[in-house]
Formats: structure tokens, sequence, C-alpha cells
């Protein structure tokens, strides 16, 4: 029987294995030898150090990079598989290039969604502060918090997961109010959101302001200087789509300097953040670990479908390709 290797990249939590039947595989005729990696690889040499062998790779989301130059120094991979289908880290002309067949699985956007709001309702009550006094005999009740009731949620995108947090903002009793290039009034009215007329018009208005667009050559640096400026002091700023779309050493000034009362973001240009990054001490900054899309039924569709991609594959019909 041919033995081929695979193997599952930043697997953090050590839970790749547990969450697919990946013996499943033996029935296709051909043995593959399946290992988790759950350290990340920083650089391009250690990658290929460390997978060179293998012609299946599993990688989560964008955690690790595949431009052309990493696909050069993989000459045996002929099948790469990612989460979600999208993933703007790997260089899908150089994969087909060197023959890499690229699939993807199934990802929910209700996750995010959730997570937004843990974001929003930190900030707003100062979730981490409180209980950071509670659990180390602090002062009792320090703070006090923001209303959400009546204010006014300011989405910028309102895709699947604008208008998940859409309706919860909704439910809150928060006036809602939106804005991308591509957005229409059908689509706000679809919502029942109001549709700000220009970027600079849903900043000025909104108490907390919200990121949900993709990232893109027309929203890459999107929220700047100027834009953080036109944002009301009292508000909160959240990012939990991605970091370049936000200046990060704007957003760093905007809260030492007080421009916007805090931001709360779960991706960062460089993951996992360096240490001594200047968004891990700056003020009212509510950080995560890119937690967005990490849950249970969502780990489980990423790798159960990740599974069946390779058995599809290795029976000559692939699917889900990218």
């Amino acid at each position: 029987m041919t033995l081929m290797h695979c193997a599952v990249l930043d697997d953090y939590q050590d839970v790749a294995l547990s969450m697919a039947d990946w013996s499943a595989l033996a029935a296709h005729g051909v043995g593959v030898d399946v290992r988790s990696l759950q350290s990340h690889f920083t650089s391009e040499g250690a990658v290929a150090e460390a997978v060179g062998d293998c012609e299946i790779l599993v990688v989560m989301r964008e955690r690790t990079p595949f431009p052309a130059s990493l696909f050069a120094r993989l000459p045996r991979l002929k099948l790469l598989i990612t989460s979600g289908m999208r993933n703007a880290a790997i260089d899908l002309e150089a994969a087909a290039r060197h023959g890499v067949t690229v699939c993807g699985t199934a990802s929910s956007s209700a996750p995010p969604a959730e997570l937004t709001w843990a974001l929003i309702l930190g900030l707003a009550r100062n979730v981490v502060q409180e209980a950071t006094a509670l659990r180390e005999n602090g002062p009792w009740q320090s703070t006090v918090g923001a209303d959400l009731h009546g204010r006014r949620l300011a989405l910028l995108g309102l895709g699947k997961i604008g208008a998940k947090v859409a309706r919860v903002g909704q439910a809150f009793g928060m006036d809602v109010m939106a804005w991308s290039q591509n957005l229409t009034d059908e689509r706000a009215a679809e919502i029942g959101v109001v549709r700000a007329r220009s970027l600079g018009e849903l900043l000025e208005a909104g108490d907390v302001v919200s990121v949900h667009v993709r990232l893109s050559d027309r929203t890459r640096g999107l929220i700047g200087t100027n834009e953080l400026k036109r944002m009301r002091s009292t508000a909160c700023l959240v990012n939990t789509s991605r970091a370049e779309i936000v200046d990060q050493a704007a957003l760093v000034r905007a809260l030492h300097d007080g421009w916007i009362a805090g931001a709360g973001a779960d991706v960062f240009e460089t993951e996992p953040l360096p240490a001594g990054h200047p968004l891990r001490t700056a003020p009212n900054f509510l950080g995560l670990p890119h937690l967005g899309y990490v849950t249970r039924s969502n780990y489980e569709g990423y790798f159960q479908q990740a599974v069946e991609d390779i058995a599809a594959y290795l029976a000559g019909h692939p699917i889900r390709t990218l």
C-alpha cells in the first residue's frame, strides 16, 4: 500500500486529530500518516524542514502563509487544504504552477459575529478591568459602564457577519447604521438598518463602530488617522475582520491621545502578536488572539471536511477546489 504523509499546521489547541475520523482515509487504498503540529513556524525554512516530507498539508485559515517561494521548497506537496473557502495567504497561481491542488471547507459566520459582541460588551461594561479587580481583591465597582440601548451601532460592512451583528444590536435596542462601497439601499432595508451616505457620516454617527468588510486594495488602510479623528471621543472601535483595514499605528495613537474611548480587536497584522507590540499595553484596548472562528462546531466542520477533501482527492475527484 502506498503511504502518503499529511501534516496539520498550527493546531494550537492540539485538537485536529480528535475532531474528525482520520482513520476513514484507509478505505481508499492509500495509507495516510497524519500528524499534528502545534508550534507556529515563523520562517519558510522552518516550515519546509518540518513538513518537507508531506504530500498533503492542512492549514488553519491564514496562520501560515503559502507564497510562491514556499511552494518551491515543498516539491513533494500535492494537496493543500485550508479551513474556509478563502485564504488570502495562499498564492493560488503558484500552487497551480507547482501542481498542487488547493481545497477548502465550509465555515460558519455565526462564531465571529458572536465574538464581536463579546468585544463590544467587554468594552462597554469594562468587563476585564472589573473581573480582574474581583479576582485580585481590588476595588468593588471602579468603573461606570456605557449604555448600548438607545445608542448607535455603526457597521462598516453588512455582509453575512455584519448582518448578524446588526440583528443583535437591534435586539439590544440600538439604532443601527451601515456603510460600505457596495452597500445598497435595498440591502440596508432588507436588514432594517439605515445606510450612511459616506464613511465619514458613519464614523461621526457611531457610538460603537464595528468593522466587517473584506480586506482588499480598496479597504486596506480604510480607517486611518483622519477617520479615527472623525469618530466621537466617547465611541469605541471593534475589528474582527482583518487588521490591515485599520492603520495600526494610528489606532495606537488614537488610544493614547484619547481620540476614541476604546478599541477591541481579534485580528493583528502579525500573528501571534509579537511580545512588546504597542497594542499589548495601549490604554482601553481589549485584544483577543484571533478567536473569532475558534469554536467546536467550526473546528469539527473544518477537520471533518478536510478528511472528505483528502478522500475525494485520493479517489481522483477533488471537491471544494479553490
